[in-house]
């Protein structure tokens, strides 16, 4: 088994995923919800299978390792579970010539908690590879033996705390737990000729899913007892608690996030939901106070034409406090008006608070620099020289997952036009948050 690898902590403390630091009061509800009344919350691990090909995805890359936001699908799964504070250790179970970049996706995106052992040929092979890592049998184990372990795939990174809660909450009572959803599809069994055998009433039946927990002794022994054509053939854990352990395992029901990256199109998808969900809160930083300037009707259609997105506002960040209201609020979009100045002093203290703070780390952060320009009172040609120089220092900190660029707003207008050009900034700032289009980067736009 591979030592985990060491890696400096990041200051974040993600709602999304991983490196969410627990109060203790979280921490204690939690472990008080898992165990019954006046006994001790029970170990937790996770062991996740990461050893397979991803043939039917049809890319020479394993699917656990495709890119999603330019991360490693499997760094959103570790996410997942590093978030769920109860769960003591997470072994991965990886092939021989994928560990250095396992490692590397360890250091890079700063996981904790993991540790990494060789993958078997078959699922169930590496399965029980890690499941060996847990097992206080083993000479050279540095992990200690869990009461309950948790059994997840490397390609399901929609996992919530709430199911995982539920199914090992299931196993400490009936020895075995798993999630299920309604199947979609009617299931056929066909004959030798290739003509309809028979069918399974759907209604009766259920689709098994990932996660599952099993009682730690239960799962070992069965696959400890476990035949070699149930290691090379079989796919379902919970059979094997049935077959050899006699546990008859809870099945609970899981939610639509459960769902598998198997194929292409899955990836997109996957892409699709995680900037939907860090593009839920919209930090708006404007340089004046003044509730009557124009800025702030930008504010207000904002948060008119964004109805389901939290738009909140401040004043710009010079303090070690506000760098720690940065990570605490844990937002990926910024706005940053510029009222008062056309220069980038604001912007680049900004950036370098968020550099500071490894939010862009796990995710793009999305830098949208705002100018209201009275061409009245400044040259134009002099206020658009300065507003170029957005586009060197776009490249420059796109190096750091930060996409920045700007949008032009004219005023004084009349009332209708400023309106109207309020209302186009809004829809231009909304569609660069959602989309976190890194071809856009450095552009200047106009409303």
């Amino acid at each position: 088994m591979e030592p985990r690898p060491a890696a400096p902590r990041p200051r974040l403390c993600d709602s999304l995923g991983a490196d969410q630091t627990p109060s203790a009061s979280t921490l204690n509800a939690a472990r008080a919800e898992a165990r019954p009344a006046g006994r001790r919350a029970p170990a937790v691990a996770a062991v996740l299978p990461a050893g397979g090909s991803g043939e039917r995805m049809g890319v020479p890359t394993p699917k656990q390792f495709c890119p999603v936001l330019e991360r490693p699908l499997i760094s959103y799964t570790l996410q997942a579970l590093e978030r769920v504070c109860w769960i003591k250790d997470i072994v991965v179970a990886v092939t021989g010539e994928n560990m250095e970049a396992m490692k590397g996706i360890i250091q890079k995106y700063q996981h904790q908690r993991i540790s990494l052992v060789e993958a078997g040929v078959t699922r169930h092979r590496s399965i029980f590879n890690g499941l060996k890592a847990l097992a206080e049998d083993q000479p050279d184990s540095k992990l200690s033996k869990p009461e309950v372990v948790i059994i997840h795939d490397a390609v399901r990174p929609f996992v919530e705390e709430d199911v995982l809660l539920k199914v090992v909450t299931a196993a400490k009572e009936y020895g075995a737990a798993g999630a299920i959803r309604p199947l979609v599809s009617t299931v056929i069994s066909p004959s030798a000729d290739g003509c309809l055998d028979h069918s399974l009433e759907r209604a009766r039946h259920r689709a098994s899913e990932m996660p599952q927990a099993f009682l730690f002794d239960v799962i070992y022994e069965a696959y400890q007892q476990c035949s070699d054509y149930d290691l090379e053939f079989g796919t379902e854990c919970l059979q094997l608690a049935l077959k050899y352990g006699h546990i008859k395992a809870k099945l609970v029901e899981g939610s639509p996030d459960l769902w598998k990256v198997t194929y292409k199109r899955d990836l997109y998808a996957a892409e699709s939901i995680i900037k939907e969900r860090i593009s839920q809160h919209i930090c708006l930083i404007m340089d004046t106070k003044d509730e009557n300037h124009v800025g702030h009707r930008l504010e207000e259609v904002l948060k008119d034409e964004l109805n389901h997105v939290k738009v909140t506002s401040r004043l710009p960040c010079h303090t070690g406090r506000d760098l720690d209201q940065i990570v605490s609020e844990q937002c990926y979009s910024y706005v940053c008006v510029n009222v008062m100045t056309s220069d980038f002093e604001e912007i680049r203290k900004l950036v370098n608070m968020l550099e500071e703070s490894n939010l862009s780390i796990l995710y793009p952060v999305v830098v949208i620099s705002v100018y209201f320009l009275d061409y009245k009172s400044v040259p134009f040609d002099q206020k658009m020289e300065n507003l170029m120089q957005i586009r060197e220092y776009a490249k420059e900190v796109k190096k750091r997952n930060i996409l920045l660029c700007g949008l032009l707003i004219y005023y004084p207008q009349d009332e209708q036009k400023l309106q109207e050009s309020l209302r186009q900034g809004a829809t231009i700032i909304a569609t660069l948050i959602k989309e976190r289009n890194s071809g856009l980067v450095g552009q200047l736009l106009v409303a």
